[in-house]
C-alpha cells in the first residue's frame, strides 16, 4: 500500500532492502523516492542509522568530499560511517581483506558514472543506490549507451520505488509486484499490479476506462500526497 508520509515511505524502503539483501552477497539494489521537494540527505542519514541498528555495517557514500563533510556535520554520530566515492574506492583498494560492508550511495548521477562503476567493481559487498540517475547516461543509440545498458546498469535491481505521477502513483517494494495507484478525490486506490516495471503506455492502458475525479481533484490529491511525503 502507499505510505501516508515520508517516515512511512522510509520504513517501507527499509523493510524491502532488508528482505533483498540476504538474496545476493554482492547485490546491487536501487531505492527511489521520486517526488519534488525531497531533501535526500536527512533521509539517507536516517536510513543509514536504521540499517546500523538492524545489524548491517552500513556506510553512507557521497559523490564528493564537500557533500560528505556536510553529512558529517549534520550527523556527527555517523561521521565514521560517511565517506565520498573516491575515498571509499581507495579504502577498497588498500585493504588486505575485501570489505563486505553495505554501501549506501547518495544520488550518483551522470557525471559520477565511471567513478561509481569503478567503486562498485572494487567492493565485495552489497551496494544500495539512493535516488541515482545513472540511467540518464545510457540515453542514446551509440555503442557506449548499448554497452552500459548490457553491463553496469543491467546489474541493478529495484528494492523500493515510490513515484508520484500525474493522476497516479507507482510503487514497488521487494519482493512484491509493481503497483499502480489511481488518484481519487478521497485518496489513492490500487488500479493494477505488474510483474515488471510498467512503461507509460502500460500505465495508461491500466488506468483507461477508470472513472477519474477530474483535473482539480487529481491535483488536490497529488498535492496532499506529496505534502505528506515532505513532512
Amino acid at each position: 500500500m502507499l505510505p501516508a508520509d515520508l517516515r512511512s515511505a522510509e520504513a517501507q524502503a527499509l523493510e524491502a532492502v532488508l528482505a533483498a539483501l540476504p538474496t545476493q552477497t554482492r547485490g546491487r539494489w536501487s531505492v527511489e523516492w521520486r517526488f519534488e521537494g525531497l531533501r535526500l540527505l536527512p533521509v539517507a542519514l536516517r536510513f543509514c542509522a536504521s540499517l546500523l541498528e538492524a545489524g548491517h555495517g552500513a556506510r553512507l557514500l557521497c559523490p564528493d568530499a564537500g557533500a560528505a563533510a556536510l553529512a558529517r556535520r549534520d550527523a556527527p554520530e555517523l561521521a565514521e560511517q560517511v565517506a565520498d566515492f573516491r575515498g571509499q574506492m581507495r579504502r577498497n583498494q588498500e585493504t588486505s581483506m575485501p570489505s563486505s560492508d553495505l554501501l549506501l550511495a547518495l544520488a550518483p548521477a551522470q557525471p559520477d558514472y565511471e567513478e561509481f562503476e569503478q567503486l562498485c567493481a572494487t567492493h565485495a559487498g552489497p551496494v544500495v543506490m539512493l535516488n541515482g540517475t545513472l540511467e540518464d547516461a545510457a540515453v542514446g543509440i551509440g555503442s557506449v549507451a548499448r554497452e552500459r545498458r548490457r553491463g553496469f546498469l543491467a546489474a541493478w535491481q529495484p528494492a523500493y520505488a515510490l513515484q508520484p505521477q500525474e493522476g497516479a502513483a507507482l510503487r514497488f517494494a521487494y519482493p512484491g509486484p509493481w503497483e499502480l495507484y489511481r488518484q481519487d478525490p478521497d485518496g489513492f486506490r490500487l488500479a493494477a499490479r505488474f510483474d515488471q516495471k510498467p512503461d507509460l503506455e502500460a500505465q495508461m492502458e491500466a488506468l483507461a476506462g477508470e472513472q477519474g475525479p477530474g483535473v482539480g481533484g487529481n491535483l488536490r490529491a497529488l498535492d496532499a500526497f506529496i505534502e505528506g511525503l515532505r513532512s
